[in-house]
């Protein structure tokens, strides 16, 4: 794994809670000149340290007011039955992310919809008709002191 001077560090810091911060800010903040600052980024953005971009979006605009955790348990442990069950989450929009974990289940996924009522759509209809399915956790989140995902 490529180690990260200070610097860099610093650099990620500062763009990570503001990634329209200008250059010449960013420069200030992590005492640079803006030219040499934006080598930095330019090099982290290339080397793929920095992914991209994006707007974080209050879900409520979108009408995913509710936002659960579901821990998934697989019947079978193949390799195969991972892929149909990850096709399976990648065309359902309510998924936010899915994540293979390791310990008592096989996945954690991240649901955002609009209420109690559309939850339980996806839990019955979605979820609940896949077949490599044999357990599901649901864990409603009731807020969030902190959230640093961008």
């Amino acid at each position: 794994m490529n180690e990260l001077d200070q610097i860099n560090q610093n650099i990620l810091r500062e763009i990570v809670r503001d990634g329209r911060i200008s250059n010449t800010e960013l420069a200030q903040k992590v005492g640079l000149s803006p030219s040499a600052c934006l080598r930095r980024v330019h090099d982290l953005e290339r080397r793929g340290v920095i992914r991209g971009y994006r707007a974080v979006i209050n879900p409520e605009y979108l009408g995913g007011g509710l936002i659960v955790y579901v821990a998934v348990g697989l019947s079978r442990h193949t390799k195969q039955e991972q892929q149909a069950f990850e096709r399976a989450m990648s065309l359902a929009p309510q998924v936010r992310e899915c994540h293979n974990v390791s310990g008592a289940i096989e996945y954690l996924l991240r649901i955002e919809v609009s209420d109690l009522e559309a939850y339980k759509f996806f839990h019955t209809e979605v979820l609940g008709t896949v077949p490599q399915v044999s357990s599901i956790v649901s864990y409603f989140v009731m807020s969030s002191s902190k959230d640093e995902r961008g």
